[in-house]
């Protein structure tokens, strides 16, 4: 997979990607993921991206010259599955939309900045938006991290153990049991008896049962769906 990411502020970027799993995936060859600052696709000395709106209104707005230069540029070098833009106003990122990413083979990802971007670029170029929650951040940047976290770590390969996504909150709509490790007892607090009893056809049964308790507890809504 390559993950191509447009942005004002590459260097904001740089940091989730030089760690952890996504540096892993990354150094073995499984995903590609680069960055283009927007200001290189720009014609004047001040590399101008911005400026104001049409009709007043405070807050500026992205052009959609340097973006349409951006994404034509990278067109033209390959075919890309999906154009997608992150913005609060999207689709809510949700676990079955990182399953389905995951499968793609390139993805551009145009970060969001100021008020937002002029309106021609989401009519013309952007195939999916998408919003990491009901909250407004300074740019688009941390939710096309948070975006990226999500659907690396589903390719196969990048996990250790890959059935470890499968069995995720949210993977079945339900949210993931309570879980355990050493040691048995601690400060009196003790790990229910079952999950030492290697009796593993129980022990599922137990972690269905609580997974659906714990959802209909904290997430009813996902029973719903």
């Amino acid at each position: 997979m390559r993950i191509d990411i447009i942005t004002v502020l590459p260097e904001l970027l740089q940091s989730p990607f030089n760690a952890s799993i996504l540096k892993r995936a990354i150094d073995a060859g499984l995903v590609e993921v680069h960055f283009h600052n927007l200001r290189d696709y720009t014609t004047d000395n001040y590399k101008t991206i911005d400026d104001t709106q049409f009709g007043g209104g405070a807050g500026m707005v992205m052009m959609i010259e340097p973006i349409d230069k951006c994404i034509s540029a990278l067109k033209e070098e390959r075919d890309y599955d999906e154009v997608i833009y992150m913005t609060p106003d999207g689709e809510t990122l949700k676990q079955g939309m990182a399953n389905h990413l995951s499968l793609k083979e390139n993805i551009i990802i145009l970060c969001g900045h100021y008020k937002g971007v002029d309106q021609r670029v989401r009519d013309q170029f952007i195939t999916r938006e998408i919003s990491i929650g009901d909250y407004v951040l300074s740019g688009g940047e941390l939710g096309a991290a948070v975006l990226c976290d999500a659907i690396i770590r589903l390719i196969p390969g990048v996990l250790g153990d890959e059935t470890s996504a499968l069995t995720d909150s949210f993977q079945d709509n339900l949210l993931a049991p309570p879980i355990y490790t050493r040691p048995r007892e601690y400060k009196g607090w003790k790990v229910p008896e079952l999950l030492l009893s290697g009796n593993f056809p129980k022990i599922e049964k137990w972690r269905e049962e609580q997974a659906y308790e714990r959802t209909k507890e904290r997430r009813p809504d996902l029973l719903e769906e």
